[in-house]
C-alpha cells in the first residue's frame, strides 16, 4: 500500500515537472512576443512622433506655409 502511494507521487512530481517546463517555454514565448511588439510597433510610433513635425516643418518652410 505505501508502495503504491509512492509511486504514484512521484508520478505526480513527474507530471509537474513536465508542466512546469511547458509553462516556462510558454512563458518565454510570450515574453520574446512582447519583445517583438514593441521593437516593430511602438518604437516606430514613437519615431514617427519626431519625424511628422520635423517633416512638416521641412515642408511648410519649402513651400512657404
Amino acid at each position: 500500500m505505501e508502495q503504491e502511494i509512492l509511486n504514484r507521487l512521484q508520478a505526480q512530481e513527474d507530471l509537474l515537472q513536465k508542466v512546469y517546463i511547458s509553462t516556462e517555454k510558454t512563458r518565454k514565448y510570450f515574453l520574446w512576443t512582447f519583445y517583438a511588439t514593441l521593437a516593430l510597433f511602438v518604437l516606430p510610433l514613437v519615431g514617427l512622433m519626431f519625424a511628422i513635425p520635423a517633416l512638416l516643418s521641412t515642408l511648410g518652410s519649402a513651400y512657404g506655409f
